[in-house]
């Protein structure tokens, strides 16, 4: 982490203050404060500076090969881009109804993804704040201390997302980047051995898995005054549920809540999320603003992933799981949870849900199957929506006669949440840092907020074309000589 004092030259005089790169997530990204002489704070942003162009350099490339490439947005979650671009073109080959084998596949392979991810991030990156506090000595604050201070619970939060690589190993062919499924289908199915080997220590990650949503609930009924408030602010949600209302990571359709939990739309074919959200820019970030068209860019926009999830369904169908649901939701006393902090909560629940579930696949016999691959009357234009570790994931393609792809666009988990990003760190900003002396511990408030949403941010910055773009020229002392900016609404 870097402190930038720098005086900008501005019309009131104001300080900036960097905290670049953010720790502890996944990519590059900052966050610029800008203070006045008493240490006021005036403005909070997150500014996502990494740049991938992979919805352009995918055109052109035969559609089979996509659901390759576009993992190589991440090393964290290529599972989910894997099947999201899957499920897409299952429509562009006419597979509308996939063999029972080769569904259970997917689920198997994408709920792997879940737990390892959710084990990942909960307990390598956010647990050493909440165990030690935001402000304890930095040299401590990582996973290393967690494994001195804590050893039993390194080690479950270790082997737990072991497992989960485990499952996709045998599912997508390797542990990082595989290839198990493929349009209309998977190439492989699991053997009675690979079975047998995962069902083994299935039970156990259930235990585990419960134990976290036990440590984190602990945690936050501990210091309600911290873990309720800190970083919290109203906001829509949005999330894919089942036809029944039910939690389903892998399918279902779009479902919204406004603020005090009143759905605003429901069971709505995502083949259609383009009438429903638009994507906002701005001149300070590469990654766009998406919110819900009807309600405007002021009032549109939401949060997704673990926290708008369990919210956002009726319940969840698997009994440990649901039963966790059911005693978050009642903490909230009949409304939705806002607090940031509550993310950590309801992602040990969702973890314990993928154990659950991926314990109930294993003693499937349709994961032993032959029949892995359907195909159908091809299609120019499909779309796939999973949700992912961080949220909804959508992935847009159309493919010309040639079987060429023409047009790609891809709405990732962490662009959804950017504006509640920016939100919870001005939250924070306005509360522990305004008119205080900054300090290390006080900037990692910041930090703390934005590791909350599990941000990916390799995964959110790739179009080229739709930002605008501003330069500016200063001279050694710092003043701004000239300024040019190139202003774009999006649509070019």
């Amino acid at each position: 982490m870097s402190f930038d004092l720098e005086t900008a030259k501005l019309s009131d005089k104001l300080r900036r203050v960097a905290i670049e790169p953010v720790s502890r997530v996944e990519g590059h990204g900052k966050v610029t404060i800008l203070l006045d002489d008493d240490d006021k704070v005036h403005q909070v942003r997150l500014h996502i500076v990494e740049f991938r162009g992979f919805e352009k350099f995918i055109q052109g490339r035969p559609y089979w090969e996509v659901p390759v490439m576009v993992q190589r947005l991440c090393g964290i979650c290529p599972v989910s881009h894997h099947l999201a671009a899957s499920k897409a073109l299952d429509i562009i080959v006419g597979a509308t109804q996939l063999t029972p084998t080769a569904e259970k596949v997917r689920r198997l392979m994408h709920y792997g993804q879940i737990l390892q991810s959710h084990a990942l991030h909960f307990f390598h990156l956010s647990s050493p704040d909440l165990l030690f506090g935001f402000e304890s000595e930095v040299g401590k604050r990582n996973i290393v201390g967690v494994a001195a201070a804590y050893p039993d619970i390194a080690k479950k939060g270790v082997l737990l997302r072991k497992f989960g690589q485990e499952v996709i190993r045998i599912t997508a062919g390797k542990r990082v980047h595989g290839t198990g499924s493929i349009p209309g289908g998977v190439n492989k199915s699991l053997s009675r051995e690979d079975r047998d080997f995962l069902l083994k220590d299935a039970y156990q990650m259930v235990s585990w898995s419960r134990e976290a949503v036990h440590l984190i609930k602990q945690l936050h009924q501990q210091n309600p005054a911290l873990y309720d408030i800190f970083g919290s602010f109203r906001s829509n949600m949005m999330s894919i549920v089942a036809p029944d209302g039910g939690l389903d990571f892998y399918h279902g359709a779009l479902r919204a809540r406004d603020a005090d939990g009143k759905i605003m739309f429901d069971q709505v074919d995502y083949q259609g999320y383009a009438q429903l959200l638009s994507e906002g820019v701005k001149p300070w970030s590469y990654m766009k603003f998406p919110f819900i068209t009807a309600l405007g860019e002021e009032n549109g926009w939401y949060k997704v992933g673990p926290l708008a999830r369990v919210q956002n369904c009726n319940h969840i169908p698997t009994p440990l799981a649901d039963a966790e649901r059911n005693e978050l939701v009642a903490y909230g006393k009949g409304a939705p949870l806002h607090a940031t902090l509550a993310y950590h909560w309801a992602r040990m629940i969702e973890m314990l849900f993928a154990a659950e579930t991926i314990k109930d696949l294993l003693h499937d016999e349709d994961l032993m199957g032959d029949d892995l691959v359907v195909s159908g009357e091809h299609q120019r234009e499909g779309v796939g929506v999973i949700e992912a570790p961080r949220g909804t994931l959508i992935h847009h393609y159309r493919v010309g006669d040639d079987d060429l792809v023409t047009m790609a666009n891809l709405i990732v988990s962490t662009t959804h949440n950017n504006q509640a990003m920016n939100t919870a760190v001005r939250e924070v900003a306005k509360r522990y840092l305004d008119g205080k002396k900054l300090t290390e511990g006080l900037l990692n408030h910041i930090e703390v907020a934005i590791r909350a949403f599990d941000p990916c941010l390799s995964c959110a910055t790739h179009a080229l074309g739709k930002m605008p773009l501003e330069v500016t020229l200063q001279d050694a002392d710092g003043n701004l000589l000239d300024r040019l900016a190139k202003v774009s609404h999006g649509d070019d």
